[in-house]
């Protein structure tokens, strides 16, 4: 197994005890039910990723027989993003991802909740088809199904309550707003207002005498914690699960705040949650991560759903596993890479860019990691496979002419986090740059360097360069917001085909595909120090 990153070395030592008051161990006469939750969130693939060693359902399932045959009661709860994209839901809009979580269902009831992804087709019939197909309950206080499907808009359960282990489990839910990074759909109204959504279910599920309270959401982690405080006026809100982050994230609980738990995209990292009650009833929450690694062998049965779909992804396309090339080293192309650092895989697709519209080649070129979708390996031999999970949306481009002060304004939004993974995150050709996150965001660029003959100048902030970039960052994106004024080409070449042509092309010459990242030399640098040297 590979090394994990360190905020999943910590987060795997974690283990948290919180309660509405200080629990004694005498005090938690209710452990001995064994209820336990698992979460999900950002569910891609039916089956495991990194060449079958690390993720998938087929590990959840063994987890989950595993807890049950110690006499636990287990309950799933994903936090959504699983219809798209992917592949797969190109051809079926993910109506296999259903028919994985079914299976899940079945062995463990599973709640689930929007992501954005389900709500990425503009019209409501994928939308309809995948409740209709699911046995899973939906939830959601802040959207509401207007399809047109009476049964499908009836489906959608608010201030959602069910029965687990002898207690009431009520839960709220939300999903991000368009303008938060959400879609905007007619078919599914979002209100915005995430934390009184949260506060009127959870004062009424408090009312309606429930034993415990959860949430279970699909927004960014800040809002999670803002409405993980309602804890302090109602101390049965026991945890908040949740999703849209594809690394492990954490927020610690306390008598005023609720714990918040989020897991790692395709289950590569998930949550146990087991819940027990005090002598005055209120909740106990002992949780921890759990590493879905090949120390977790995949169920068997659940590996002839996974086959199944396999084999009609090869019925659809039989050239999916010819090799096409040969990667010169293995190339690091998993979310936890490429959402956080510069990535050799990603360098290759992103040069591309730069000649994509012919001679001259474009003077810089960038794309948001969130559209690499691999979240594996490239090693060995290359496929169609490859390429076509690389790009789970369309990759259609486009070239704008901007000035140097814009640009460096414009690569200011790609660094505003806090530094853990996140999909807007650039991937950067033709330009290199120092980051200093101890700076307010929107001022963290130290340097953003060009070539310039034989050495590296920074970039003139009154030259006209020119910018490839995708369609769906030119139209703002991820917060990428071109400077009015700039109009851009049309959408012409789709960056998957020149990525596939490069590989044809070297492949052609013998040649094998990667250079790797140079630490001496990176195209994108972090400061650790404020007075550390950039290049």
């Amino acid at each position: 197994m590979r090394n994990r990153s360190a905020i999943t070395q910590f987060l795997v030592s974690v283990i948290v005890f919180l309660a509405g008051c200080a629990a004694t161990p005498e005090s938690t006469a209710d452990e001995s039910a064994g209820l336990t939750f698992i979460h999900l969130n950002d569910t891609y693939r039916v089956g495991a990723v990194e060449d079958g060693t690390r993720g998938g359902f087929g590990r959840v399932v063994t987890l989950i027989r595993d807890l049950q045959s110690e006499g636990r009661e287990v309950h799933v709860t994903h936090g959504g993003d699983f219809l798209y994209p992917s592949l797969e839901s190109q051809i079926w809009d993910g109506l296999q991802m259903v028919e994985a979580m079914n299976y899940v269902d079945a062995l463990a009831p599973m709640y689930v909740t929007l992501g954005n992804h389900e709500l990425d087709r503009r019209t409501p019939e994928a939308i309809v088809n995948a409740v209709k197909a699911s046995d899973f309950d939906w939830v959601s206080d802040n959207v509401v199904f207007i399809t047109g499907d009476a049964d499908v808009d009836g489906m959608l359960s608010s201030a959602f309550t069910f029965e687990a282990a002898g207690k009431t489990v009520g839960v709220f839910s939300v999903t991000l707003h368009g303008e938060d990074g959400g879609n905007d759909r007619a078919y599914a109204p979002i209100d915005r207002d995430y934390t009184r959504t949260a506060e009127r279910t959870v004062a009424a599920l408090d009312a309606a005498g429930v034993d415990v309270i959860i949430g279970l959401t699909h927004v960014h982690l800040e809002t999670d914690v803002a409405m993980a405080k309602l804890k302090a006026r109602y101390p049965r809100l026991a945890f908040i699960v949740g999703g849209h982050e594809h690394e492990p994230q954490y927020s610690p609980g306390s008598t005023g705040q609720a714990p918040v738990m989020k897991s790692a995209s395709n289950a590569r990292v998930i949550w146990r949650i087991d819940l027990a009650f005090d002598a005055q009833g209120l909740p106990v929450v002992e949780a921890d991560v759990v590493e879905m690694g090949t120390g977790i062998a995949p169920d068997p049965d659940y590996a002839q759903l996974d086959q199944k779909w396999r084999g009609r992804l090869l019925e659809k396309f039989p050239f999916l596993e010819a090799r096409v090339g040969n990667a010169a080293f293995p190339m690091d192309a998993t979310e936890e890479t490429v959402r956080a650092r510069e990535s050799a895989w990603a360098n290759f697709i992103v040069d591309q860019m730069l000649s994509a519209f012919g001679e001259p080649a474009a003077d810089l070129a960038f794309i948001n990691s969130g559209s690499l979708r691999i979240d594996d390996f490239i090693a060995g031999d290359i496929t169609f496979e490859d390429i076509a999970r690389t790009f789970g949306y369309s990759s259609f481009l486009r070239y704008v002419s901007m000035t140097g002060g814009e640009f460096r304004a414009l690569m200011e939004v790609g660094f505003r986090g806090d530094g853990t993974s996140q999909g807007y995150f650039p991937q950067i050709a033709g330009f290199r740059v120092c980051v200093d996150r101890s700076r307010p965001p929107g001022s963290r660029i130290v340097s953003l360097m060009v070539p310039g003959g034989d050495a590296w100048a920074e970039i003139d902030p009154e030259r006209m360069y020119t910018v490839v970039l995708p369609d769906f960052l030119y139209r703002g994106g991820d917060g990428y917001e071109v400077p009015a004024g700039r109009e851009g080409s049309r959408t012409g070449a789709e960056l998957k085909y020149l990525v596939l042509d490069a590989i044809l092309r070297a492949q052609g010459e013998g040649q094998a595909v990667g250079t790797p990242v140079d630490p001496a030399a990176p195209r994108i640098r972090e400061r650790d120090a404020p007075d550390a040297a950039c290049f």
